[in-house]
């Protein structure tokens, strides 16, 4: 039996997680926009609320839900501020690679004072002159005696120059190529660690992104997650999983577009009347909520199959390639029919399309998920 109706339990957090988006983040998103203020407080009350680390396992102090649960509530941040969604997901993102290679004693060392504690982490994998090459990877992790010398850069890291806790990975075996890239567990306050802001973005400003140059940091051995080449499993691993909430994101945010365009078509008079009374726009409206609803069906049909213990990366593919192109789509119809108003920061279509843009880039491009999809299809 299919089914699309929620569960009192889900109902309720979803009901929780809009109403902490609406009255707490949606007034201050012009401001951080505005800034690039990082969004401590709002992080704070939103783990107080148990709105953080949803996927986190409840004995190292996370919500212990399904990642359906994680896309409703993704879904309702992002309708009020991708830039908040961006830097609260960066946790789910960075504690993942623990889930899956941390031993038992690893995770109540480095994941309960993040989830418990209300804590940030961040997932250092892309660098300068490797992106969706990972492969290509240059930072080193050199084993000397029971330590680790760790020598690379890291960029574009989202939470980089806030977290207390980064999940690196370095290359142990440069002979075996993406087989000799293995994972650590980092403390962002050891010796050798330089952390710089990448300066001002397009969108997503509430979310910090930095460049971490790590130069003769010593990691303990014992920081090691799995085995030593395990790191790109890993990380691909860890990419099939969470980019399914950049998919959710691309809901929320294409969402907030459609309902913003809805408001504004009604009230807006052209000719002696609103302009949603000409067809032209209420085709434009049509399709936008017809993306909407296709979008938000890929993203918890890809949802279900991860929680259901289904074979999943095709699925989250396609829910974060097409949610993000949904919301890109949306956002630029919802400037369109705003006009001259779209493109003033009043009216707040023309941050939904800033904001979308960079739906479509991490966490994978689009053109890569569009590879896994092929190589999907043709395998199968």
């Amino acid at each position: 039996m299919i089914g699309f109706s929620l569960s009192d339990e889900q109902k309720a957090l979803q009901e929780l997680a809009r109403d902490f988006a609406q009255n707490e983040i949606a007034p201050l998103a012009p401001q951080f926009d505005k800034t690039g203020e990082y969004p401590y407080a709002l992080l704070k009350k939103a783990h107080g609320l148990g709105l953080l680390n949803l996927t986190i396992e409840e004995q190292y102090g996370g919500g212990g839900l399904g990642w359906f649960e994680s896309c409703l509530v993704g879904e309702e941040f992002a309708a009020a501020c991708a830039g908040v969604t961006t830097a609260a997901n960066a946790n789910e993102l960075a504690l993942t690679p623990l889930h899956l290679a941390a031993s038992e004693e690893q995770k109540k060392q480095f994941i309960s004072p993040i989830a418990r504690d209300g804590g940030l982490a961040a997932f250092c994998v892309t660098e300068p002159g490797a992106g969706s090459d990972v492969a290509a990877m240059r930072t080193r992790a050199v084993k000397v005696g029971d330590e680790y010398i760790l020598n690379g850069t890291k960029h574009f890291i989202t939470n980089g120059g806030v977290a207390q806790l980064l999940t690196v990975f370095a290359v142990t075996d440069p002979e075996k190529k993406h087989k000799g890239m293995s994972l650590l567990a980092v403390p962002a306050d050891l010796g050798g660690i330089t952390r710089t802001h990448m300066g001002d973005k397009m969108g997503h400003r509430a979310s910090d992104t930095a460049e971490i140059v790590f130069e003769d940091v010593h990691v303990p051995a014992a920081n090691l997650l799995g085995r030593e080449g395990d790191g790109f499993r890993v990380a691909m691993e860890t990419f099939d999983r969470t980019r399914i909430g950049i998919g959710a994101a691309g809901v929320g945010v294409a969402r907030a577009a459609l309902q913003a365009s809805l408001k504004f078509a009604k009230e807006r008079q052209q000719f002696g009347q609103p302009i949603a009374n000409f067809q032209g726009i209420q085709f434009m409206l049509a399709d936008m909520a017809m993306k909407v609803e296709t979008a938000r069906l890929a993203v918890w049909w890809a949802a279900w199959l991860m929680d259901n213990k289904y074979a999943y990366a095709y699925a989250t593919s396609i829910a974060k390639a097409y949610g993000s192109d949904v919301a890109m789509s949306v956002t630029t119809d919802a400037v369109q029919i705003h006009g001259g108003y779209g493109y003033m920061a009043e009216y707040k279509v023309e941050k939904y399309m800033r904001d979308a843009k960079l739906l479509q880039i991490y966490e994978g491009t689009n053109q890569i998920q569009r590879v896994v999809i092929a190589k999907t299809l043709l395998r199968d």
